[in-house]
């Protein structure tokens, strides 16, 4: 399986798991309104948490009532964003976002994934470094698509790269310019296997063995916590 697969083998088995996914997506979207407000023509980052959110088909109302919870309609608990970086098997870089209410517990769970599975948390600014955020839209390659007016109107619209590949076309856009590409896109007809911002690695990792599988392992203890948002790493899962 491809790199491509891989991000859409993941995807789906996030799906499987709607009532943890809808959780993650509504205290995304209550920090998000908490922010900027809660109108999302004014708040963009707003925006991509309920585009996210309607893309996991998570119901309506547990939109407005998240983004009720942010603009003070409705109670909610006070979440921070944290970002924790570490190593895992072999040295793979890894980078977790996570929204907490509770910075002790969700320090302790990130800490004890990665030392049951070979690998240590780092300090602030470890790998980081090894990764760029980028904003990303994947669309199936089929025949439906004609792919040099697909790369044409992305170009036009502000991409920065376009990534033909045997399973889908990856789009690459600046974070900024994320929202505005992808709603051109969707204006023209198209529709994605995903589109989300995300962190680039500048360079990859190769695992072998055991390896591999405690990789994975870290990846899905750390996706099963409540408080995690996204798991970044540069392993390399084309070798």
């Amino acid at each position: 399986m491809g790199r491509i697969g891989n991000i859409i083998d993941r995807k789906n088995k996030q799906d499987s798991k709607k009532a943890k996914i809808y959780t993650k997506l509504a205290r995304l979207i209550t920090v998000a309104a908490r922010q900027g407000g809660g109108d999302p023509e004014y708040n963009a980052t707003l925006k991509t948490a309920i585009d996210k959110a309607k893309a996991a088909n998570m119901p309506n109302d547990n939109i407005d009532r998240a983004i009720k919870k942010g603009t003070g309609e409705a109670g909610g608990d006070n979440f921070e964003h944290i970002t924790y970086e570490g190593y895992g098997p072999n040295g793979v870089a890894v980078i977790v976002e996570v929204l907490t209410d509770n910075r002790n517990r969700t320090a302790g769970d990130v800490r004890h994934a990665f030392d049951k599975n070979g690998g240590n948390l780092g300090t602030s600014g470890c790998v980081s470094f090894m990764f760029e955020r980028k904003g990303q839209i994947l669309l199936e390659n089929d025949d439906s698509i004609d792919e040099d007016s697909l790369m044409m109107t992305a170009i036009e619209a502000g991409a920065e790269d376009f990534l033909p590949d045997e399973e889908a076309f990856e789009i690459i856009t600046t974070p900024e310019d994320f929202n505005t590409v992808k709603e051109v896109l969707e204006g023209e007809g198209y529709t994605f296997l995903n589109a989300d911002i995300v962190q680039i690695p500048s360079t990859t990792a190769s695992l072998e063995g055991d390896d591999v599988k405690k990789m994975n392992k870290l990846i899905d203890m750390l996706e099963d916590n409540d408080d995690v948002q996204e798991v970044h790493h540069n392993w390399n899962q084309e070798e």
